[in-house]
């Protein structure tokens, strides 16, 4: 809405501007003669009328570039211009003073109406940006009201330190605890044994040592050892022995 705004100052800009060109020119008598028109008397009247209608003009030009003039600006010169409309319809119409023809009369009731309708439309309209700024800066200021306490909490929130067991509560905590720990083991040393002390193992009988489905070869076994034996007393026998000394 606000550049529509802005658009409707610049178009009160040249209205204002065009008027007080129009007064300024009072003392120009052909000009009135030739429009039809009714001299401000006196010319210093209408002059200085005209004066302030080319400042109205400048402050609606400036403050339709200017953002902080352009709400109170255009309420302003709404109101002005729509009291000055129903003011030239009440005299000039209503009243029918200064005498006007025709043409007069309806040139007059046009520029009333049409300043009516500028003046209102501005005035409503300024009225509806202010009230939307008032809005958009109300939130603005709730928003940083907000901000700044959640900054405070955050501020004041106490600190909280981790627990010893923090750790352990995290996933890669809990498989690092459950990780197997493989702990190195220690060689079995088995008891010394004297080498003076020999464990005297008992003679198994030779019945016991061939098993009772192997008797054929413990027969075969028991007539070699026989054998052997019987050849190595006859060696013994037969061998020279040493003469005796005595």
């Amino acid at each position: 809405m606000k550049p529509l705004l802005r658009v409707l100052l610049i178009v009160d800009a040249l209205t204002l501007l065009g008027f007080g060109v129009l007064f300024v020119l009072t003392p120009w008598t052909l000009l009135y003669n030739a429009l039809q028109l009714v001299q401000a008397q006196p010319a210093l009247v209408g002059q200085a009328f005209g004066v302030v209608l080319l400042g109205l003009a400048w402050v609606a030009l400036r403050a339709a570039f200017d953002g902080a003039m352009t709400v109170p600006v255009a309420r302003a010169i709404g109101h002005v211009n729509w009291i000055a409309g129903v003011l030239m319809l009440v005299w000039l119409i209503g009243l029918h003073t200064p005498q006007l023809t025709t043409l007069g009369q309806l040139a007059a009731g046009a520029v009333g109406i049409w300043l009516i309708v500028l003046g209102f439309g501005g005035a409503r309209l300024g009225g509806a940006v202010r009230k939307r700024d008032r809005v958009l800066a109300a939130e603005a200021a709730m928003q940083a009201r907000e901000a700044r306490e959640a900054a405070k909490a955050r501020r004041d929130e106490p600190v909280l330190y981790a627990k010893p067991g923090f750790l352990r509560s995290m996933p890669w905590g809990k498989a690092r605890d459950t990780a197997t720990v493989v702990e190195p083991v220690e060689p079995a040393v088995a008891p010394a044994v004297s080498p003076a002390v020999k464990p005297v193992m008992p003679e198994a009988p030779a019945s016991s040592i061939a098993p009772e489905s192997g008797a054929t070869h413990g027969t075969t076994y028991s007539a070699t050892h026989d054998t052997a034996r019987s050849a190595a007393r006859e060696e013994a026998a037969d061998a020279p022995r040493p003469p005796l000394r005595g």
